[in-house]
């Protein structure tokens, strides 16, 4: 049997741990309109109705995943909140490479381990009765299967080291770090964001696919991401709320 988070370590760190939720996005989003503080972060043991990118739902076995979320209360212009499911994929990635993963990121929001997706990143605006929120949720495939992975193309952290990890001590670390990047980017640090996203960054310098809304095909080399977080492809560039899929060509 899957050992449980170690609440007694999580705590400390703000943490709290539900046995079971549909969405930890939701219950966040919910718990800020309510009026909770910066910095709650929220992780299940069991999601069973996960939300990512364009709506899509999906559920992780008990106690093999990491699936928690974090609320924000941005002081940034709200022209700059794109930048938010980045950063949190540059603390996702440093925390994992601490961890033996060697990991890197798909634009915009997934994080890889080679060609194999291993966490997706979702962020949502909340209105609240004090003002805007963020809510930010991640989805970590921490000791899954190969058989109990939704797809061919996901993997898990014991898959892609051989090794089990310790999921609370994982958590810790991406907790952590994602404090850091916030506190960072809320100080004015976008340039230095930038240059670590475009460091981690897989997709920039492949000839890619893009699925436009409407069936429009944008086909090019990822040049870079630009200073509002878009991807530029072919001199175009592309914000992730106007991307279906970005796919390398030929896959």
């Amino acid at each position: 049997m899957r050992p449980p988070l170690d609440v007694a370590r999580l705590t400390p760190l703000g943490v709290e741990v539900v046995a079971q939720t549909g969405s930890t996005n939701a219950l966040v989003a919910d718990r800020a309109r309510e009026g909770a503080h910066a910095g709650l972060v929220v992780a299940t043991e069991h999601q069973v109705a996960g939300r990512g990118r364009l709506d899509r739902t999906w559920e992780t076995p008990d106690r093999a995943a990491l699936t928690f979320s974090v609320l924000w209360r941005p002081t940034r212009p709200g022209a700059e909140w794109p930048w938010l499911p980045l950063v949190a994929g540059v603390a996702a990635v440093r925390a994992l490479r601490e961890h033996g993963v060697d990991a890197g990121l798909k634009w915009p929001n997934d994080v890889m381990v080679g060609d194999h997706k291993l966490a997706g990143i979702l962020a949502e605006r909340v209105e609240t009765p004090t003002g805007p929120a963020a809510v930010l949720g991640i989805g970590l495939n921490v000791d899954q299967t190969r058989e109990e992975l939704p797809v061919a193309t996901a993997t898990s952290v014991t898959l892609a080291t051989g090794t089990a990890p310790d999921r609370t001590g994982l958590l810790a670390s991406l907790v952590t770090r994602l404090h850091e990047e916030y506190a960072a980017w809320q100080s004015g640090g976008g340039p230095a964001l930038r240059a670590a996203y475009l460091d981690a960054c897989v997709t920039v310098g492949r000839q890619v696919r893009v699925l436009l809304p409407g069936g429009e095909e944008l086909v090019g080399v990822a040049e870079d991401v630009d200073g509002a977080g878009r991807l530029v492809v072919a001199g175009r560039a592309v914000a992730a709320g106007d991307v279906v899929h970005v796919r390398p060509t030929g896959a």
